[in-house]
């Protein structure tokens, strides 16, 4: 990180303003294969994830999320220079857990090598998303190939060109039970039908990767693209997401850090009325906050990750739940804390903290709004004295 990653940060930002310049806006600065490199070279490639080739190797989810956090100090560079980038995580896990033979040679191995990237299409614009069940995309069967029509939105990673599939969740049996109508399918990027509407920006930033909007006009895959079994959608949909949940906690806790770090480092710097903004009690007050509620964001989420490893994902619902609605809002404010000391320079493009605001305030919709995750909280915590 010291050496290579925060030292590039500047060079993306040039080279993408480059590449904008020339109509090339999902194009991947070279800088950022230039870290790919080094983090290959050092053996921090695919930390997330156990070797294909042997799943007895690899790390937990509870040493895996003291990394993310370090990642997220740099979110925009650091996770994919060591192939720890989302969308990419959740699909290769998918992919590990459900995929088949044929599937994980196909995708599963260049995205582990960081040769593609990929997509995941779950969000709609005509519904609420947040409820998976209201999913309308259609996914029917027409003998030997899948037959897919609807609209997505927010497809992060789908205007990059390397992302060259997407997995696509929709219903392939409307009437069936709530949580068996969906599934998932595997629908190359150059499908005849997929049609790249337009890219979204978050608060105005607009991301190398994209977050697209995307319609599937008859699209057509063969049968043996889709993933599981049919039905098994919304279950692997929760397998993806819990894991994934610890990582972008942790990513967003080591924002909170870079930025506290940033927040003393302007405070010991200014001076205003005469003294150091570092001794101005409001100030102090504004860092010791961030330090305790950063500290309990943390714990929170090392004991969820602890628990996935100790108990797995179902055994951790709740703790997963509380983590997304924590982890987030505590990097918020401490973000918020650190432009206020900044002053004017903390809202520009002189400090990362503008940006890591826009990133971190989309988390609390991303994988799930705030208030779906309170819910499960309250309902379990209820569920412990419904018998009584």
């Amino acid at each position: 990180m010291d050496e290579h990653v925060y030292p590039a940060e500047p060079v993306y930002e040039a080279q993408r303003a480059e590449l904008i310049a020339a109509g090339q806006e999902g194009t991947v600065p070279p800088v950022v294969e230039e870290l790919k490199a080094e983090a290959r070279r050092r053996g921090l490639w695919n930390l997330f994830l156990p070797d294909a080739d042997d799943p007895a190797h690899g790390l937990t989810v509870t040493d895996y999320a003291s990394l993310a956090e370090v990642m997220g100090r740099s979110p925009h560079l650091a996770p994919e220079a060591t192939n720890c980038a989302a969308p990419d995580t959740g699909n290769m896990e998918v992919l590990h857990m459900f995929g088949t033979p044929e599937q994980k040679e196909r995708w599963l191995k260049p995205l582990m090598n960081g040769e593609i990237r990929s997509a995941f299409a779950m969000t709609e614009p005509d519904v609420a998303s947040s409820d998976a069940r209201n999913i309308s995309t259609r996914i029917e069967r027409d003998g030997d190939h899948y037959v897919i029509n609807g609209r997505k939105w927010w497809i992060s990673g789908s205007l990059d060109p390397r992302c060259k599939v997407m997995i696509v969740m929709g219903k392939t049996d409307p009437d069936g039970d709530p949580y068996r109508q969906q599934s998932m399918v595997l629908v190359p990027m150059d499908t005849p039908g997929v049609e790249l509407v337009r890219p979204l920006p978050v608060f105005g930033y607009w991301d190398q990767h994209g977050h697209c909007e995307i319609t599937f006009t008859d699209v057509r895959v063969p049968v043996e693209n889709l993933i599981g079994a049919e039905g098994d959608g919304f279950a692997i949909a929760q397998a993806r997401l819990g894991p994934g949940r610890i990582h972008h906690c942790m990513r967003a806790i080591g924002a909170a850090e870079r930025a506290l770090e940033l927040m003393c480092r302007r405070a010991l710097s200014r001076v205003a009325f005469g003294k150091p903004l570092a001794r101005q009690g409001v100030v102090q007050q504004q860092i010791a906050e961030s330090r305790m509620a950063i500290e309990q964001a943390r714990l929170l989420t090392l004991k969820t990750a602890w628990l996935i490893d100790k108990h797995g994902v179902k055994a951790a619902r709740s703790e997963i739940a509380a983590i997304k609605v924590i982890a987030p809002r505590v990097a918020l404010e401490v973000v918020d804390r650190a432009i206020q000391v900044h002053g004017a320079a903390g809202v520009s493009g002189d400090t990362p903290l503008a940006r890591m605001y826009a990133s971190l305030r989309t988390l609390r919709i991303a994988d799930g709004p705030d208030e779906v995750h309170v819910r499960s909280v309250a309902r379990t915590e209820l569920g412990k004295y419904l018998d009584a």
